[in-house]
């Protein structure tokens, strides 16, 4: 193990909200430890201290160069776990990546090129060349393309992905904008169309997305989709009704 590497301070932070991924976990790690070459940290977010992710954790956290943070969530599900992770990150940016992912590890350091270029979000797009989206239930497919297709072509958000949860966020991003979404991935969509209006630098890379066949997704199209269509709308009025960047609610100590 390459203790000097793990000394090094991070120059950003990987979060992973996890939920029972006892069988996911360490595949992922091991992914990470081979391709991803800045320094970095990685928050495991968890709900509940009997989640079966922590033991295995435990277990293994030596064998790897990074450090291991374990980050317990201030709320519950998926929204909470994220939103806790990014008051716990201080790296210059935070990835969110999927419990699940074994295979985009090697577009992580990308991802971080277009954020030292200047970029204060950059997405990991499945409907761009060199990306894909395989296994997808049908509903969940017809929602997220449409929805990234229209943002893109009609409402000109300069993603073509822009409904993914898998992203990097500046600091910037984190400190200034008031996150408004209380359920699911909806906040990474709000983050997106607010950078928009704000007319700060949106980026991606490449991604492969594939639906997971180990655990259980949380993942819930129905339950999630008012907040989503609240901020799809969103994205159409900064451009159809020129929104001004004043709108944007932004933290009070700014």
């Amino acid at each position: 193990m390459n203790q000097e590497k793990k000394k090094k301070d991070s120059e950003f932070d990987i979060i992973i909200p996890v939920h029972n991924e006892a069988e996911n976990i360490l595949p992922i790690l091991e992914s990470l430890e081979t391709h991803v070459k800045t320094p970095f940290r990685v928050f495991i977010c968890y709900d509940h201290d009997d989640d079966n992710t922590l033991p295995v954790i435990r277990n293994n956290n030596n064998r790897y160069s990074f450090q291991i943070v374990e980050v317990k969530n201030r709320g519950k599900g998926p929204h909470g776990a994220v939103i806790t992770g990014f008051e716990r990150s201080n790296a210059p940016a935070a990835i969110v990546f999927p419990s699940d992912d074994t295979f985009n590890a090697p577009i992580i350091d990308h991802m971080y090129e277009k954020f030292k270029e200047g970029n204060d979000i950059v997405g990991a797009g499945r409907f761009i060349e060199g990306g894909c989206m395989k296994g997808c239930p049908w509903v969940k497919a017809l929602l997220v393309r449409t929805a990234s297709f229209t943002l893109h072509h009609i409402a000109k958000i300069p993603i073509r992905d822009s409904t993914s949860g898998f992203k990097l966020f500046s600091r910037k991003v984190l400190e200034r904008i008031f996150i408004e979404s209380t359920e699911g991935f909806t906040y990474s969509l709000e983050l997106v169309v607010k950078c928009h209006r704000l007319r700060w630098k949106i980026d991606e890379v490449p991604a492969q997305w594939y639906e997971r066949t180990k655990g259980k997704s949380r993942f819930r199209v129905f339950k999630w989709l008012l907040p989503y269509i609240r901020w799809y709308i969103f994205g159409f009025m900064t451009t159809f009704f020129k929104m001004s960047p004043e709108t944007v609610r932004l933290k009070s100590n700014d």
